[in-house]
């Protein structure tokens, strides 16, 4: 499922458009997990859940390109991958220690009804 907005600037004018894609359901990640995302056009993606919050990000180490949501370790906001035990804010997706130098790509992430999206921003 994918839905497009637009969104207004302070000025009024339209801002670029964002469309929304479906990665998973509410009940697909148990509170402290995560899980692997597989979506055409995009590279694999981490979805983790804490209560009732729920992070993105791309799925490969910036370091060692291995699985987080397969290998990785979930503390609080942050995921540690366990190849060379380099940690990431998933928040964020900034590095929190070595060897990591190099920032997670997050995406937006809106819960409507038992669903999550992430927001990607429209080519063009």
């Amino acid at each position: 499922m994918v839905a497009v907005l637009k969104a207004l600037d302070e000025g009024g004018a339209m801002s670029d458009a964002r469309r929304l894609i479906r990665v998973c359901a509410r009940d697909d990640v148990e509170s402290g997990a995560m899980l692997q995302v597989s979506l055409a056009g995009l590279p694999a993606l981490a979805v983790y859940r804490l209560g009732e919050e729920f992070y993105c990000t791309d799925d490969l180490c910036t370091h060692g390109a291995a699985s987080l949501s397969d290998e990785g370790d979930l503390n609080g906001y942050v995921i540690e991958c366990t190849w060379h035990e380099g940690k990431f804010d998933i928040r964020t997706g900034q590095p929190c220690s070595l060897p990591c130098t190099v920032a997670l790509k997050t995406y937006p992430v809106v819960l409507q009804d038992e669903e999550v999206f992430i927001e990607i921003a429209e080519a063009g």
